[in-house]
This record gives structure tokens, sequence and C-alpha cells, in this order.
């Protein structure tokens, strides 16, 4: 595995955990993260906000099904079952397109869709 690579998935399975400190440890000073036409977050500490989102509980279940790289942008798609403050619990599927700088993520665009509900 590449040292991109690794590096995205520490942050992924440190995420899963809400373990803040592992995954600023993945992160360049100055990154960026960005939910396109929801937020748009700049250095470690607007990130370590966001990690923790109010209008969630507990610990969200990442699945990656899919790890891609080229050069130094790292591409991980996947699904996310989260549950809200109110009890819902909602399915969403993800693309996130990590650009690296010396193995640390210094941009995330982060792509969510939800999933209709299973009836």
């Amino acid at each position: 595995m590449s040292r991109n690579k690794a590096t995205v998935t520490n942050y992924m399975a440190a995420f899963k955990e809400h373990d803040h400190v592992k995954i600023l440890a993945c992160l360049t000073d100055d990154v960026t993260w960005e939910l396109p036409g929801v937020y748009s977050h700049k250095g470690k500490a607007a990130f370590d906000k966001e990690i923790e989102n109010e209008g969630f509980a507990g610990k969200p279940v990442i699945t990656v099904s899919r790890m891609t790289e080229e050069n130094n942008i790292v591409i991980a798609e996947g699904n996310v079952q989260a549950q809200t403050k109110d009890g819902v619990i909602i399915h969403l599927v993800f693309c996130d397109v990590f650009e690296m700088e010396n193995g640390l993520i210094k941009k995330l665009v982060s792509y969510l869709m939800p999933l209709p509900d299973k009836k």
C-alpha cells in the first residue's frame, strides 16, 4: 500500500472512532475540507469542529468499497450509516477526493448522496 493510501486508510479508521488526535495527525496544517454546496472549512481547527457534526449522534459506520490513487490524489468510495440526533438512521454513499502533500491530506472534497429508505 502506498504512503498516501495508508494515510487515507488511517484517516478513515480514526473517523469511525471520532479519534480527533489521529484524524488531525493525517492532515496538513492548512487543510481544506469541502462539501460542495454545504460548507468549506480551512485549517485543522475548523476541520476538528466538523468531525462530530452536531446534527448526528454516535459514531458512523463507514465502509470503503474502493480506493484509487494517481499522483497525489486518492479517491475513496463507499457508504456510511449514521444516526441523527432525533434517532433517524440515514444511509449515504460517498466519494471522497483527497489531495495529498508529503503523505498528508491537504484537501478533502466529500461528495455525499443519501440512499432511499428500504421498505
